[in-house]
């Protein structure tokens, strides 16, 4: 494993845009771990993966790709991480294709499937990733705008882009969603995100159960506080700086750290898991 620095506390900073640019992060996220070895788990697989240009999406997409996928990456405007991490999947030797554009619209979500299959030939798994988060000190500060965009990404995407995954997943196929520590413990400044990530683990759940007689099997991830472009995109100077200190390992988990959660979901190692939420959070202790 790469080393790792014991972080209490990083660097204060922050980014004006979401999604943030992982670019311009200090320290960079590790998306990687050079010494992890793919072993075939998922050749000739093809995979979408939403928000799949940086942070979790990125080390996700490079493991799937160690393992032999073929990767879809959709993601807003960020074409520099997005180009980045093409770069790095496609010296496993597979494809990588790139869908830019705003998920937050049906119409879109429905077109990154079909070129999806346009271009890798059939669909296998889908991850659902794309989150965007705006941190408020009390409801009364929640706008209807707010919440109708920070909806219309975080689970909305999600309902939009499996509806139109279904008809081209077929037995065996995959779905996993990402979710979060904040669906079990809440947040007290992240209301409307929090109701959103509440949301996928009960479309997560609801979805397995409607989809297990066609032997589709979907499952999620719920990560807890990952050094990720959203981060420092989300949250003032301070807020930053004390990022990831409040979890029992005392420091924000690394993007390489979830993927092989998402490895093991995706593969054959789990065909008798569906519904189910696996918790990557240094060591919070959740029932759910």
């Amino acid at each position: 494993m790469p080393q790792q620095k014991n972080f209490v506390t990083m660097p204060a900073q922050h980014q004006n845009k979401q999604p943030g640019i992982e670019s311009l992060m200090n320290p960079l996220p590790q998306f990687e771990d050079p010494n992890y070895k793919g072993s075939e788990k998922l050749k000739g697989k093809n995979i979408l993966i939403t928000g799949g240009d940086s942070g979790i999406g990125r080390a996700v997409s490079i493991a799937f790709a160690k393992e032999g996928a073929n990767i879809a990456i959709a993601y807003l405007d960020e074409d520099g991480d997005a180009n980045e991490t093409k770069q790095r999947v496609e010296q496993e030797g597979v494809k990588c294709v790139l869908l830019p554009g705003d998920l937050s619209n049906e119409q879109h979500c429905k077109d990154i499937v079909e070129e999806t299959v346009r271009q890798l030939g059939s669909l296998h798994v889908l991850v659902n990733n794309v989150a965007q988060q705006y941190p408020q000190q009390g409801l009364e500060y929640i706008t209807a705008e707010q919440l109708e965009k920070t909806f219309r990404i975080n689970i909305f995407s999600y309902f939009h882009v499996t509806k139109a995954a279904l008809s081209h997943l077929k037995q065996g196929d995959v779905i996993i969603n990402t979710a979060s520590i904040v669906a079990y413990e809440g947040n007290e400044t992240l209301i409307d995100y929090s109701a959103t990530k509440g949301a996928i683990v009960a479309f997560t759940r609801s979805l397995s159960q409607s989809l297990v007689q066609k032997g589709i099997r979907v499952n999620g991830v719920a990560p807890g506080p990952i050094w990720t472009p959203l981060i420092p995109s989300s949250f003032d100077e301070k807020k930053v700086s004390q990022f990831g200190s409040n979890v029992p390992m005392q420091r924000p988990g690394q993007p390489y750290e979830l993927a092989p959660a998402y490895v093991y979901l995706a593969s054959g190692d789990s065909t008798y898991v569906t519904g189910q939420m696996i918790h990557v959070n240094g060591g919070v202790i959740v029932n759910g």
